[in-house]
């Protein structure tokens, strides 16, 4: 698949720059949501580039680094479990990514976002379902949201060993369960998805 096609179409009516935007971290039972927003030099091939979650852990992190180095411009910002709290995770999820999007050094005229919903994204957008697999931009914002969100939490697991964040990350594995019954919650679990019960199936 060609990972610029949808930019090529968007530059032919006139528009440029165009950042994608992506997020990682909706699911899980604990942490924050980290989104990512990213500017290309248009064309650009980087090897190996994909949607985040089709990637190893090891390959993400040789690729953010690549990403970081060859971007025009990128920001990366989180929205924090009060925030999940208090606005939703749908709502943390746009918060996080305007923050993002204003990190960036040069504004785009255009933000296409992963996923069906962008209504809550304040720059003019247009939503891309499975972007990170079908756009340059998007792909690179999905890797520089994982990678840093996955190190975040490694942080996390220094603080709160007995959950074993460094191996789930936050989210809703056997063990994090069987942990959760055992020591009960810490100050960065999401109460509101804990509600839904500590015998719950796996996050995905």
């Amino acid at each position: 698949m060609d990972l610029w096609e949808i930019e090529s179409e968007i530059r032919a009516g006139g528009i440029s720059p165009v950042c994608g935007v992506d997020e990682a971290g909706r699911g899980p039972l604990a942490g924050p949501v980290c989104a990512a927003a990213v500017i290309l030099p248009f064309g650009t091939q980087i090897e190996g580039l994909d949607d985040s979650k089709k990637l190893s852990a090891k390959k993400r992190v040789a690729l953010y680094d690549i990403i970081v180095e060859r971007a025009v411009a990128y920001g990366i910002a989180f929205a924090d479990v009060e925030e999940i709290e208090r606005l939703n995770i749908l709502g943390a999820t746009f918060l996080a990514m305007n923050r993002a999007i204003a990190k960036l050094s040069i504004m785009p005229q255009l933000a296409l976002v992963d996923g069906n919903s962008c209504r809550g994204i304040e720059l003019c957008s247009r939503c891309v379902v499975g972007g990170d697999g079908k756009c340059a931009s998007v792909a690179a914002a999905s890797i520089l949201a994982k990678v840093t969100r996955d190190r975040l939490m490694l942080e996390m697991d220094a603080l709160y060993p007995q959950y074993g964040f460094a191996k789930h990350k936050g989210y809703g594995t056997a063990a994090h369960y069987a942990a959760l019954r055992e020591f009960g919650p810490c100050p960065i679990h999401r109460p509101g998805f804990l509600k839904k019960g500590l015998h719950g199936e796996d996050g995905k």
